[in-house]
């Protein structure tokens, strides 16, 4: 695994897995699940479930996170006029 991964053991269905993902991914995941006012594991959860089989979860993982960003960005820019 690479030095700028950052692994993370979670229980999710009653299995233990572990996702690695860059720092900069699970601080945001950990915003919106802030923001949700869930737990990172229910998060996680609730993106493991919406997943393709064939996506794995540390990818899933990392688009849902950059489609939130994309979403804030969208709702918090003003069109020029």
């Amino acid at each position: 695994m690479s030095r700028h991964l950052r692994k993370r053991s979670l229980i999710l269905a009653g299995h233990d897995t572990s996702v690695a993902l860059e720092s900069t991914f699970w601080d945001v995941l950990e915003d919106i699940a802030n923001q949700q006012k869930q737990t990172l594991p229910q998060l996680v959860t609730k993106v493991d479930a919406a997943r393709s089989p064939e996506q794995s979860l540390a990818s899933a993982l990392r688009v849902y996170a950059l489609e939130w960003l994309k979403q804030q960005l969208a709702t918090s820019t003003t069109p020029c006029t």
